[in-house]
């Protein structure tokens, strides 16, 4: 076996996409690019949310918002890709997903359908990405007329770098 730290870009990418073998994915655009959530994690999709404030919080998180008794807390991806923020008129969804025990709502410019791409089109997150997509990516399915960034929602909940 070869140590993670000799391992090449593609070698990483086949162990990567080992978890995700027989995974679907919830599809989001955000600012017309396609994103994908493991339909693993997804506890529920949600319209517009209210969300409180949360004093001194991340930049991303919005605020937090109660769910079905539960205090979840929101992340703004266009925030936390760096996007310029959403227009107050514009609508968006919010996908909640569960991470190491917590619930947080993931607020998207749209929800598209549930996808099971085919594993043969799975790749390395391409180094010409912008590095703070690549932080929260772990690899791309290429599909037709499009390109399907897999969103690695442990890197995107680090708030060690939000």
């Amino acid at each position: 076996m070869t140590d993670l730290a000799e391992a090449t870009d593609s070698q990483v990418a086949s162990r990567r996409h080992a978890a995700f073998d027989a995974d679907q994915f919830v599809t989001v655009k955000v600012d017309d690019q396609l994103f994908a959530i493991p339909m693993l994690i997804v506890d529920s999709i949600q319209s517009e949310q209210t969300a409180t404030p949360i004093p001194l919080a991340p930049k991303a998180v919005t605020g937090a918002t109660n769910l079905r008794g539960h205090i979840v807390t929101v992340i703004d991806i266009r925030t936390r890709l760096g996007l310029t923020p959403r227009q107050s008129s514009d609508l968006c969804m919010h996908v909640v997903v569960e991470h190491r025990g917590e619930l947080y709502s993931l607020e998207v410019d749209s929800i598209g359908e549930v996808e099971a791409p085919d594993p043969d089109t799975f790749e390395a997150t391409p180094s010409t990405l912008a590095s703070n997509w690549r932080a929260v990516t772990s690899g791309v399915y290429r599909l037709e007329g499009d390109l399907l960034l897999v969103l690695d929602v442990d890197q995107l909940l680090d708030f060690d770098s939000l």
